[in-house]
This record gives structure tokens, sequence and C-alpha cells, in this order.
């Protein structure tokens, strides 16, 4: 898994590729959060357009991401996931803790209101 940070309008986009298979990879990801709490940087949706797996342990890292957010006063939300990334999302009844959304744009606006 690799990933890709950028800002659009004081949210932090993190575009995220391959699988999400937690390990050193969601050590990575855990690090990155915390920076951009420690930065002031609270608002955060993860791409997950480029990721194609996930396992228990990348549900793992998606519930620690926000976590880490909500305890510090911020929000995470996720964009872009495939049909297959979505029902495991629904079935494991994340989608409410996650903010599942079709686009960037559609998981921006929903974290400015």
């Amino acid at each position: 898994m690799k990933f890709k940070t950028t800002q659009q309008g004081g949210v932090t986009i993190i575009a995220v590729q391959g699988s999400m298979m937690g390990g050193p990879d969601a050590t990575e990801l855990n690090k990155k959060i915390h920076e951009l709490i420690e930065g002031g940087k609270k608002l955060v949706v993860l791409d997950l357009a480029g990721v194609e797996f996930i396992n228990s342990s990348g549900l793992g890292m998606l519930i620690n991401s926000a976590s880490a957010l909500k305890e510090a006063g911020g929000r995470l939300r996720i964009a872009n996931a495939s049909a297959k990334i979505m029902t495991i999302i629904k079935i494991t009844k994340l989608a409410p803790i996650l903010g599942a959304h079709d686009s960037v744009q559609d998981a921006i606006a929903e974290l400015k209101k």
C-alpha cells in the first residue's frame, strides 16, 4: 500500500493505492494521521479509488484512524471505495463510522458542514 497526501480547502486528502492489509503499512498510515493531528489538520478524506483489496487489518487501520481523529476533535471520511469494499464496510456496519461517499468532493463538502 502506498499513499499520497494533498490539501484542499482545509481538508487533507490521502489517496491510497494497493491493498490495505495492515503490517508496516498500517504503521505508516497511523503515523501520518498523528502527524496531521499534531499539525492541526483534523479533517481527513481517505480516497480509496486505488484500493484493490481490504482485509480485517485494513478495516482496523480505518477504525484506528477515525478514532484518533475523533479523539482530537476531527473527522475521517472515506471516498471512492469499490463496490466490493463498500460491501465489506456495510456488512461490518462501519459505514456510519467512516462516512462513505461516492466522491472526494462529496466527502469534503460533508466535512465542512
